[in-house]
């Protein structure tokens, strides 16, 4: 009975309200902007102002502090992003700079075979550089071919530009190479056209320098000129690289103190420090030893 009363007060109290908001409403629209309730409205408006303005700046800070973390959640994800997107980019270039430098090698490995005077009686055999010496003097190459592929010993191996040296061990599926800039190297060689002959070692620590050794006084070098294989043979005894492999162009002539001999620079064709890819001149039969002197 009593929460009945209850109810029925709340209700028509209720009912009051909402009447009288609606009459305040309409004389609120209906009166001019001096009137009554248009003048309670901006007093409330006006002693309310400085509460709000104090509210304001109480919750600035907080507001701030809410929109620093949202800032820096974006930001890192967007950094995250564009740290993928750098790493993407820097993979392609670096394969890009990678297939341009195979393509030049290649063409100009290419062009070598094409050139007038190279030895038409071998096979060459591409392969990749997959080690290097691990001391500064240049000295060998690991390539991925072996004697699967065909890859025997004592074949020559040239590179863009001219000669690199000769297949030394080999395995299933690899082999060694030992470069020309090698200590136990020896190539006999000839200078054209003049055909002064000569036996290429390498300076030691200068990759850049080969010497052209035990060339007679006598017989005319000039700086430029083309040095190639020799390809001698004598008897039984012939070189195991085949004539005409280009091998580097004169830079210096220097006369020995005895005056018998130059002793010419050459600077190789091949750049020895920055082979990525060689080919391996296969299929000549079996070679003999090199001879020790032209």
């Amino acid at each position: 009975m009593f929460d009945s009363r209850v109810v029925r007060r709340r209700r028509a109290a209720l009912a009051i309200f909402v009447v009288a908001s609606i009459a305040m409403l309409t004389a609120f629209f209906g009166e001019s902007g001096g009137g009554v309730f248009h003048t309670l409205q901006r007093g409330a408006q006006a002693g309310l102002a400085p509460i709000e303005t104090g509210a304001s700046r109480a919750l600035k800070p907080l507001r701030d502090l809410g929109g620093w973390f949202g800032d820096t959640i974006d930001a890192k994800g967007e950094n995250e992003q564009l740290r993928g997107e750098v790493e993407d980019l820097r993979r392609r270039l670096g394969q890009s700079a990678t297939d341009q430098r195979d393509a030049r090698q290649l063409r100009e490995l290419v062009d070598l075979q094409r050139s007038g005077g190279f030895p038409d009686a071998t096979e060459p055999l591409a392969a990749r550089v997959i080690a290097r010496s691990p001391t500064v003097w240049y000295s060998t190459l690991k390539i991925d071919r072996g004697s699967g592929d065909g890859v025997r010993e004592d074949q020559p191996v040239i590179a863009a530009g001219g000669l690199a040296g000769k297949v030394t061990s080999v395995t299933g599926g690899t082999a060694e190479v030992t470069l020309i800039t090698d200590s136990s190297s020896a190539v006999t060689a000839q200078v054209m056209p003049e055909g002064a002959t000569g036996i290429v070692k390498p300076e030691v620590g200068k990759p850049d320098d080969l010497l052209l050794d035990f060339v007679q006084r006598g017989r005319r070098v000039r700086e430029g000129a083309t040095v190639v294989t020799s390809g001698f043979s004598s008897g039984e005894i012939r070189s195991r690289f085949p004539r005409g492999i280009p091998i580097g162009k004169v830079s210096r002539v220097d006369l020995e103190e005895i005056e018998l001999y130059q002793r010419v620079h050459i600077k190789p064709f091949a750049d020895l420090r920055a082979i990525d890819l060689v080919q391996v001149l296969t299929e000549r039969g079996e070679p003999v030893a090199e001879a020790s002197a032209p």
